[in-house]
């Protein structure tokens, strides 16, 4: 037993995935960050594929799957050995960590200690101050992009490690493309003009030396779609022309979706022929038609059925994506509407097993049907109710509340002052201090990035 501690002890000590502590916020989230890995290890531009990879075998590790997450170790392995031959033991240690971790939980207790030693004399070669850790550049830009592939909400904490990162070496090109990332992410999330200038100046320095890094293109485009539109346009021109990545691609797309759903759709239709798996781009494509039906005359049921064909394939690719079973809903109902209300009712036989955000939004659109289209007041005050009452706030909450002010109003306008006053009391009591919605925070979805990492459940 006094052995067990000691090798938890060591353990803990390591730079690793397993030590770094990552907010994943449930199954939907960990799966979504999969997918998105997935797409980063094949597009990368950076030589940081060995880092998704390891992030990659952290997460297999989250839903069981052992023997997928030492391939992936192996594989990270490998690429280190090739693209790093001079400096590998320093780019090896996070990979090291993970191989030790995974094989305690798989209770290889001789294949821990192996990792552990060959940590230890790597730490012990750079005259590190701990036996089990060493806080080398190379170490801190694996934990930045690691934090970034976890979700933009992380952006700040990215910077931090990219900084101290590049003091040890200014230089480098893969440090100052992490740092430029994360100062977009962090704007994301602040909207501060500070963090929208040094988003703006370390995105244009890093395109000025990597004319082809269209990630980077695709999050200037954001910073500037305010300020200068017609160099944001620019930037997407090039990407869209160019880039091969379906999920920056699918990135480019959000930036034209409200104005110009035609040409998102456009873009998302090259993207799914570069991944036609990626159930993402179909969910987004079904939004471009969504958003295309509310102009739509003469061509509205070929709209409609294209809108309703998307989010089918999106549901088909991912069985999970409760949003895209929502959308694909609200297109049945259109002409309908037994036919969304069926699926209503079946996606309300997995709640107890859904994300906080996806309960939410599946009172919102429940309560919708029955207050818009069932005009079944009380009924929708229920679904609406039971949404607020989880406290989580996303923006799915904000809705539910705006909504439950609607069905106040309705009540007062038919003299039923009492059900009225209920519902008020019912917001002020559920929106205690620690859950009061005082604006729209982290809501799975950055306006362009959206979904980069953080994206509908």
């Amino acid at each position: 037993k006094t052995e067990t501690v000691k090798k938890s002890e060591k353990l803990q000590a390591l730079q690793c995935h397993f030590t770094w502590n990552f907010e994943i916020r449930d199954k939907v989230d960990a799966v979504h960050i999969l997918q998105t890995l997935a797409l980063r290890i094949a597009h990368t531009h950076y030589q940081n594929q060995p880092t998704f990879l390891a992030m990659h075998a952290y997460l297999c590790h989250l839903q069981g799957q052992y023997e997928e997450a030492l391939q992936s170790l192996r594989e990270a392995e490998e690429i280190l050995q090739r693209d790093h031959p001079d400096n590998f033991s320093r780019q090896v240690l996070v990979i090291y960590g993970n191989y030790a971790w995974i094989y305690y939980y798989l209770a290889y207790y001789d294949l821990v200690e192996l990792y552990l030693d060959k940590v230890r004399k790597i730490c012990s070669s750079l005259n590190s101050d701990s036996p089990y850790s060493a806080l080398i550049p190379e170490v801190q830009a694996q934990k930045g992009w690691s934090l970034l592939a976890a979700g933009f909400r992380n952006g700040t904490e990215a910077t931090e490690c990219f900084k101290v990162a590049l003091r040890a070496d200014e230089g480098n090109e893969e440090f100052l493309a992490g740092l430029a990332i994360a100062a977009f992410a962090s704007w994301t999330h602040s909207h501060n003009s500070a963090d929208w200038n040094a988003a703006r100046k370390k995105l244009g320095d890093l395109i000025y030396k990597q004319q082809q890094n269209y990630e980077a293109k695709a999050y200037l485009a954001q910073i500037l779609k305010r300020t200068d539109k017609k160099q944001a346009e620019a930037l997407l021109k090039d990407v869209v022309k160019n880039c091969l990545n379906p999920e920056v691609l699918r990135n480019a797309a959000k930036f034209f979706q409200a104005e110009f759903p035609r040409h998102a759709a456009t873009i998302l239709q090259r993207a799914i022929s570069l991944n036609p798996t990626y159930h993402l781009l179909y969910y987004d494509l079904g939004v471009c038609y969504q958003k295309q039906l509310k102009e739509a005359k003469s061509d509205r049921e070929e709209i409609l059925a294209a809108a309703i064909e998307a989010f089918k394939q999106a549901v088909q690719k991912d069985p999970s994506s409760v949003f895209a079973k929502l959308a694909l809903a609200e297109m049945y109902g259109e002409n309908t509407p037994q036919y969304q209300e069926e699926i209503y009712l079946s996606i309300m036989n997995e709640m107890p097993s859904l994300s906080k955000r996806c309960q939410q939004a599946i009172y919102l659109h429940w309560g919708d049907f029955l207050f818009y289209k069932q005009k079944s007041v009380q009924e929708a005050a229920e679904m609406y109710k039971a949404g607020f009452a989880i406290p989580d706030n996303y923006l799915e909450r904000l809705k539910l509340k705006n909504r439950l002010k609607q069905v106040a109003a309705e009540f007062q306008k038919s003299s039923q002052a009492t059900e009225a006053e209920a519902i008020h009391d019912f917001i002020l009591e559920n929106e205690s201090p620690e859950h009061r919605i005082t604006g729209i925070p982290y809501m799975g979805q950055d306006p362009v990035v959206s979904d980069l990492n953080e994206s509908i459940a």
